[in-house]
């Protein structure tokens, strides 16, 4: 199983919306929050970074984001395939701040005061966005494959929008796997070790968690989320959580750019390039990420607060 395994458990936050999460590791261990990507749920994680993190003495905390896999749907509005291409959100739509709180609140409720904060894609705007506005909660930040929201930098490849485009909404579980294989031939690495073994795992556990069906509106109310944001350059500037910036350099989904960007608006934060590294995490990169994490907390956290 290239995949972990999770025990999910749900919790009501302090705003009322209930919320899916999953724990490894020993609570009393120093706590690391993962934050997964756009329309990503928390099984998307590999056994490897989860397994690798833990025995490290990590505590390890993932879940889904609201409106993905079993968390809350908002009654927000979502933006029209026009409002999305003028990359504009629709009036009421909830931003990164709102999933940034959401992450926080559970924290709190799960009496996590601080923690090493570490998201991917999407995952990772919202991570930015917990470490500028709520630098008491956060020990390190570790933002992987993602962007500044600049519109300048961090765009994906016109092949790869030209396949969202083409993109429909799948009407059973053959058909997710199958979008959900083209999509990641193309932005993936389907040479890598297990990965399309991985990424069937995960189209198969994404259909059924989502109650075998699709929610495309869903997805695109955490893009209003992005939209509505806008370019959080100058707001990444108030970052002081010692920060790791880590990139691949074929990136067809969030271009290197963004992630270069990232770095030089966070003060004092460390780039790393990957070389091969594309928007996916398999086994073989699992190794690498959690690695790097781990020298990045251990360089950059007092002995005190590391585990």
């Amino acid at each position: 199983m290239s995949l972990a395994q999770h025990n999910e458990q749900y919790i009501t936050l302090k705003c009322g919306d209930k919320f899916c999460y999953a724990e490894h590791g020993a609570g009393n261990n120093d706590t690391l929050i993962l934050i997964a990507g756009l329309g990503l749920q928390l099984v998307y994680w590999p056994k490897a970074l989860i397994e690798r993190l833990v025995e490290s003495g990590l505590h390890v905390i993932c879940f889904d984001n609201r409106d993905a896999g079993r968390s809350v749907r908002s009654n927000t509005p979502h933006p029209s395939l026009l409002q999305q291409l003028r990359g504009k959100a629709p009036k009421g739509a909830y931003g990164l701040d709102k999933m940034a709180e959401d992450t926080v609140q559970l924290m709190s409720a799960l009496n996590v005061e601080k923690a090493h904060i570490v998201g991917m894609s999407m995952g990772g705007m919202i991570a930015q966005t917990l470490a500028s506005e709520y630098p008491e909660s956060v020990k390190s930040l570790t933002s992987i494959f993602s962007t500044t929201g600049n519109r300048r930098v961090g765009q994906p490849s016109y092949s790869t929008l030209w396949r969202m485009a083409r993109a429909k909404a799948p009407m059973n579980e053959s058909e997710a796997i199958k979008n959900y294989h083209a999509m990641m031939t193309h932005i993936g690495d389907g040479v890598a070790e297990d990965a399309i073994n991985q990424w069937h795992q995960y189209a198969r556990l994404a259909w059924q968690r989502n109650g075998a069906k699709s929610d495309a509106k869903a997805m695109f109310r955490q893009i209003g989320a992005i939209m509505k944001s806008g370019d959080r350059t100058t707001s990444l500037q108030r970052i002081t959580a010692p920060t790791l910036v880590i990139h691949g350099d074929v990136d067809r989904m969030v271009h290197p750019s963004g992630g270069a960007a990232t770095a030089k608006a966070i003060s004092g934060a460390k780039h790393q390039v990957l070389r091969g590294l594309r928007h996916q995490i398999d086994t073989l990169q699992s190794h690498r990420i959690a690695d790097s994490i781990l020298a990045h907390i251990h360089l950059n956290t007092n002995k005190d607060d590391r585990f």
